[in-house]
């Protein structure tokens, strides 16, 4: 078994061209063209499997698939992290289940899909809240410095961040930490202006 992709990448609706606007969609460049910049590194790496993990079964699988493989004709494994009241070391614990029980012959890769808080701006779908730049500020510094630790403590230390991926997050993190697999992070792109944190990152695998 090979891991030869890894990535985090945002799920809101409004990036899919029968949904968003074109207004909106400018207001989304970089999130877009990260994950096309995404798109162009998973096609080199040609896996035979992607395994997503999302809070939500709807676009939450549907958005990534759309732009990082939206041409894929292998096989697709998806998982839901959408448990509220389990905390996201639970999924850390679930992510490393997944990983014992996959196929040894064959490449993986690995996508989490989430957004990050929903309480930054007045006018963001739960309103605002100082746990919400709060939260997107310390997961952005968490993951540039590998603190997985960190992050799975995200939750407690700001409850009211209104987040919805750091349970997706965690469940790729403990798939990497029981693969043993050392991982680089590169935050392609990071943008909030619909109130909602959208982070792109390759977690370029050594």
């Amino acid at each position: 078994m090979k891991i030869v992709f890894a990535a985090i990448a945002p799920h809101p609706p409004l990036l899919l061209p029968d949904i968003g606007s074109d207004e909106d969609k400018a207001k989304v460049k970089n999130t877009i063209e990260a994950l096309e910049e995404l798109s162009k590194e998973f096609k080199k790496q040609n896996p035979d499997c992607i395994i997503i993990s999302s809070p939500h079964p709807d676009w939450g699988f549907n958005v990534p698939l759309y732009f990082i493989a939206r041409n894929f004709t292998g096989e697709i494994k998806t998982y839901l992290t959408e448990a509220p009241l389990e905390p996201p070391q639970f999924f850390f614990e679930e992510g490393k289940k997944v990983y014992k029980e996959l196929d040894k012959d064959k490449t993986y890769a690995l996508i989490a899909s989430g957004d990050l808080s929903h309480c930054l701006k007045k006018e963001s779908p739960y309103g605002f809240h100082p746990n919400g730049p709060e939260f997107d500020k310390a997961i952005l510094e968490s993951f540039k410095k590998k603190d997985v630790e960190g992050i799975l403590n995200l939750e407690n230390r700001f409850p009211a961040a209104g987040e919805c991926g750091l349970r997706s997050f965690s469940f790729l993190l403990g798939f990497l930490e029981e693969a043993k697999i050392k991982w680089q992070p590169d935050v392609l792109s990071y943008e909030g202006p619909f109130g909602v944190g959208y982070l792109v990152a390759n977690l370029k695998i050594k």
